[in-house]
Parts: structure tokens; sequence; C-alpha cells
């Protein structure tokens, strides 16, 4: 879903000031701050590589985001979010675009 031509996630990242926050789309918390330790670029080559936004440890609100046994990944709010997928790197946040929002509760 993220590289629909109605949703084209990355034109609306290229044009955000770095890094982009990413919220809870039921609660409005921040879940993610991307990119982290690395280039946007990077972070787009491994969304597109993978096929879900994938996110690393560097850029997650640690207070708002937990990993179940299942390797299922939530919010502290109770929003399914994805799953975390490990690769070579370590812990990879795969997350459902739908879960994500770019505005907080507040906006």
């Amino acid at each position: 879903t993220f590289n629909r031509t109605d949703v084209n996630l990355f034109e609306a990242l290229e044009k955000q000031e770095k890094p982009v926050t990413f919220y809870d789309s039921v609660c409005g918390i921040p879940l993610f701050r991307a990119p982290m330790n690395r280039s946007f670029e990077e972070f787009k080559a491994e969304t597109l590589e993978h096929g879900w936004p994938s996110f690393r440890p560097a850029e997650v609100v640690a207070q708002n985001v937990k990993i179940l046994d299942n390797g299922y990944v939530i919010s502290k709010c109770g929003t399914h979010l994805g799953s975390n997928l490990p690769d070579e790197k370590g812990t990879r946040y795969c997350l459902d675009l739908s879960c994500v929002a770019g505005n907080s509760e507040a906006e």
C-alpha cells in the first residue's frame, strides 16, 4: 500500500524535515522517528526490499512500542502495528502503513 500512486509514501516523506515522526493511527502517540542512524535513501531501500515500512531500534519510541512473544508489534494503546521480522542487522519493525499516521492526536 505504501507505494500506491494515491498514497505515494516516499514522495510525501521526501518533503518532510527529517527525522519524520510516525504516530499511532488510533490514539496518536509517537511510535517511530525515521530515519535515524541511516539516510532517507537507506530507509526507502529497506522498505522497498522488504515490502513493508521497516524501522530499526534507533528509530523506535521505546516507551510506546512493544514486541510480543509471538513477534507482533503493538503500541502501548494496543494498536496492532505489524511484526518484528529480524534479519542479519537485528530487530526490524515491519509495519502495516494503515497503523501509522503522519499527525499526532493533537493535530
